[in-house]
């Protein structure tokens, strides 16, 4: 079949897109195959692609495809996640721009506007994701907000409630004001801010009820806070305060009397040895406060702006009340002093907002009960961590687990189904319907003739991460219906493909989900990609400016050019250090196997030709060295070294076969090829493709189709690859002597200038050379003398034991070869000098490993093998 000079992947890749989506390649059904699945982590729905989607979603294409090619019902479930905060930020943007505040609609109203939003820019991901050549299961995305799904987080919710693991409590939480929602420990983001420590001065109230002129200094880095204090607090080993045992200070501005207590938390060398103490906005004061049982008082509403308890100051934002309270205190005198300060903040990992620590009702899950199973089957490796390292960072976490809030102040998102029946803190019930639900709030309350119309409820929404802990199993719909035929064949999955960001997010609340409901693992491994990061390590992100554009760069080196180029760098847990070249050189390995095949399809069959022995060495060859090659990426695979699999794919062809192979079995020009060697090379090619066609698969589709015609059957795509099966190490050893023959051979006409098409003769001190007929072709060899030495001047070389002598071409200047000569034996005297002075060091002796003591020596034999070749060269040239 004709073949176009150069290959454009413009041309070709929607086309083979399209063929497969037609031909419905990427759908699985349960079968009598043994399954390989893989859930998709789903995107945020009205998320675009970046670098780090293009790194994951390529892996995960790279063993969907390869499993599929051997023999397994690959499954690869696509889906999006309806990212609460994420997405309702946008849509309060989206209704600001309008004119329209969230807080004139009513539930409904805003979920209208949400899911319009979600429908126009919903899924773009997804549709990016086919650019990049992704072979998902179209037929089974899903959506974390979906009705299937969302009655499969309910139930779970409800049934978690029931176990007693689910309850409602008051506590302390972490505020982002400007998503307007509580967040979880995970999503809070520490990072290290300039700022004042200020010294405030607390006087201390007098016998008769008045505050007097002594005062106890309290350093904070927060004075806009103090309308909530409700204590001060001195450690009770700390002898400077003792005069202050049992008294009252007057808190600054707001002029109220609160008690000095004592408790072991205080630090006594930090700043005066005496905190102030703020039970609703300070975590730590907080579990003082319980302590002591102190007043909560809570100074700040939902935009972090002081309310009522504020004063004066009610209505303005807290960091203007840092400022303006600053200079109130001065000016009353109650400002020791402020020093400069370095503290890390903590701030919303979604929006950026710093943190404002809130004490409010809210849900959470006990989870001590559900880690400690989902940490053993870590530890023994019934779930595997690719690379181990992250096996430490799982423990850490689980044993130090707290609670989980799966609360949410938002209403994007699956609201919780606790229903109210009354003004009571307990007057609430939790069911999947609201028909259930006034069924158990009439049994609860004993009042009967409660009605529907008197349930609310809970406005609140439930955490996002709630439902996406589910997704291995929700997407085979396995809550609601835990016997069905998916559920039971797809899972467990086989292997998950993430980032170490989200390993306590995502995948360690999976794996508790997966052993509530299923009572095993969700998946078999969990493969952690590193970072994209650019050149000077950052993370690529929008703000930056660093990250370019997914699309554009697969316009521009085609889809396969970029996934090659994003995993050359990439081994598993390391970042990945993002450098555009690796791109090119993606698209350049696409024009070498393009220009490969362009060349075999050039070449006239003849039947009347046999293959001569060259081509037959050549043939055996290579069928050994792919074998071994086979099983290398195979084992590269078992330890999901996915980069270094690529590495092996991209030697066997560009070196193995495209250098050495072709090259050996090349006619010459204007000659025919045998029809025998012909055949045999487009099987090798063929085989190839199999191998590349997870990496590079619209390349290898193309050429696959190209060689010859095919049925739907054929497709590539669906191919099985060539089994791991025993190969000839002894041929493959003896083939690499052979390359360095004539790679020596090479090497002399490359460093005296001669021309390749010059013939040289061979002097050797070796009875017979191995592949004697293809050295021969390669090397331009006119004759080899074996067992034979000569007194001309040569150029020799040693192979092992072998010596290789090519008596140098009269066109040669012998003065200047001598020199040459001279220099490489002073260089060579000097070097095993240095190597004698390591070997003759007692300490070095005795401390060094064996194995480095022998390559010293080795050095030292082999310098010595090339110091005689040298002078018996050098005698010749005299």
């Amino acid at each position: 079949m004709q073949i176009s000079e150069k290959y454009t992947p413009q041309e070709t890749e929607q086309k083979w897109y399209e063929f497969w989506l037609k031909n419905n390649y990427f759908h699985s059904e349960p079968n009598e195959k043994p399954p390989y699945t893989i859930v998709i982590p789903p995107p945020n729905v009205t998320g675009i692609l970046h670098m780090g989607h293009m790194l994951n979603n390529t892996i995960q294409d790279i063993l969907v495809r390869r499993a599929r090619m051997q023999g397994f019902n690959a499954c690869w479930v696509p889906g999006t996640d309806h990212a609460s905060i994420a997405t309702e930020a946008k849509v309060v943007a989206k209704l600001k721009e309008e004119g329209i505040n969230k807080s004139d609609l009513t539930r409904d109203e805003f979920l209208k506007h949400a899911w319009d939003w979600t429908d126009k820019y919903g899924g773009t991901i997804l549709e990016q994701l086919k650019k990049l050549g992704c072979s998902c299961d179209w037929e089974r995305t899903r959506f974390t907000l979906e009705p299937k799904l969302s009655d499969q987080v309910v139930k779970s919710f409800v049934d978690l409630y029931n176990k007693g693991l689910v309850y409602r409590g008051y506590r302390m939480v972490n505020w982002d004001p400007e998503a307007k929602t509580n967040i979880s420990d995970e999503e809070v983001i520490f990072k290290e801010q300039n700022g004042k420590l200020f010294y405030l001065k607390y006087k201390i109230e007098s016998s008769t009820g008045s505050d007097s002129e002594d005062f106890i200094s309290v350093a904070t880095t927060r004075p806009e806070t103090i309308f909530g204090d409700t204590a001060v607090c001195i450690n009770p080993n700390d002898e400077r305060y003792a005069h202050l045992r049992g008294k009252n200070v007057i808190v600054p501005i707001v002029n109220r009397a609160i008690p000095i207590i004592e408790d072991d938390y205080v630090d006594i060398e930090f700043g005066t040895g005496a905190l102030k103490i703020t039970p609703a906005h300070d975590i730590n004061d907080y579990e003082i406060g319980k302590r002591h049982n102190l007043q909560m008082i809570d100074s700040l509403d939902d935009d972090a702006n002081l309310n009522d308890h504020g004063l004066h100051y009610s209505g303005k934002n807290r960091f203007v009340v840092r400022k303006e309270i600053v200079k109130e205190l001065e000016q009353n005198d109650l400002l020791l002093k402020a020093e400069d300060y370095v503290n890390k903040v903590g701030t919303s990992e979604r929006t950026g907002a710093i943190i404002e620590p809130k004490v409010s009702v809210q849900w959470f899950l006990k989870m001590s009960e559900l880690a400690k199973p989902a940490l053993d089957v870590v530890m023994n490796d019934e779930v595997k961590f690719h690379p181990e390292k992250f096996k430490n960072t799982y423990k850490h976490w689980m044993e130090n687990i707290r609670d989980w809030n799966i609360s949410r102040q938002l209403w994007w998102g699956q609201q919780i189904p606790a229903y109210f029946y009354g003004e009571g803190q307990d007057d609430f019930v939790v069911a999947e319907t609201m028909e259930e639900a006034l069924i158990l709030a009439q049994q609860k309350s004993g009042i009967q003739n409660l009605t529907l119309e008197n349930l609310k409820q809970d406005e609140d929404a439930l955490d996002t991460w709630f439902s996406s802990w589910l997704w291995p199993m929700s997407v085979f719909d396995g809550i609601t219906d835990p016997d069905n035929k998916d559920i039971n064949y797809y899972y467990p999955t086989s292997d998950l493909v993430t980032g170490p960001d989200i390993i306590f997010f995502w995948v360690a609340r999976m794996i508790m989900a997966g052993i509530e409901y299923r009572k095993e693992v969700p998946f078999k491994n969990v493969y952690f990609t590193g970072i994209v990061r650019d050149k000077q390590r950052r993370k690529m992100s929008k703000s930056l400016g660093n990250s370019p554009d997914p699309i554009e760069l697969i316009e521009k080196y085609g889809a396969d050019g970029v996934r090659v180029g994003i995993l050359l760098s990439s081994a598993a847990g390391n970042d990945l250090l993002f450098d555009e070249e690796l791109m090119l050189q993606g698209r350049n390995f696409a024009t070498k196997i393009w220009n490969s095949n362009k060349l075999i399809q050039g070449w006239k069959k003849d039947d009347s030709i046999k293959a001569n022995e060259a081509d037959q060495q050549a043939i055996a060859w290579f069928g050994n060295q792919m074998d071994k090659t086979i099983a290398e990426i195979a084992d590269q695979f078992e330890k999901f070294r996915i980069s270094d699999a690529l590495h092996l794919v991209y030697k066997l062809i560009w070196d193995d076969f495209c250098s050495w192979y072709l090259e050996a079995i090349k006619p010459n020009y204007g000659e025919a090829i045998s029809t025998e060697v012909y055949d045999q090379t487009i099987l090798y090619f063929e085989e190839l493709m199999k191998l590349l066609h997870p990496f590079m698969p619209f390349l290898s589709e193309e050429l696959w189709q190209n060689i010859s015609e095919r049925t739907i059957e054929n497709a590539l795509v669906i191919s099985q690859q060539r089994k791991v099966q025993a190969y000839d190490k002894q041929l493959i050893k003896q083939f690499e002597v052979s390359k360095e023959v004539i790679s020596g051979v090479r090497n002399y006409r490359q460093s005296k200038g001669i021309s390749p098409r010059e013939r040289v003769e061979v002097f050797t001190n070796a009875a017979s050379f191995d592949n004697e007929n293809l050295v021969r072709k390669l090397a331009n060899i006119e004759q080899i003398h074996f067992a034979e030495k000569t007194d001309k001047p040569t150029f020799s070389f040693l192979i092992g034991g072998t010596e290789v002598s090519i008596p140098l071409s009269e066109n040669l200047d012998l003065g200047e070869e001598k020199t040459k000569t001279e220099e490489e034996i002073k260089y060579l005297k000097g070097f095993m000098m240095s190597v004698d002075k390591k070997l003759s060091n007692e300490k070095f002796m005795d401390g060094a490993p064996q194995q480095v003591v022998d390559n010293e020596l080795k050095k030292k034999k082999d310098a010595q093998d090339k110091l005689v070749l040298l002078e018996e060269k050098l005698k010749t040239l005299s």
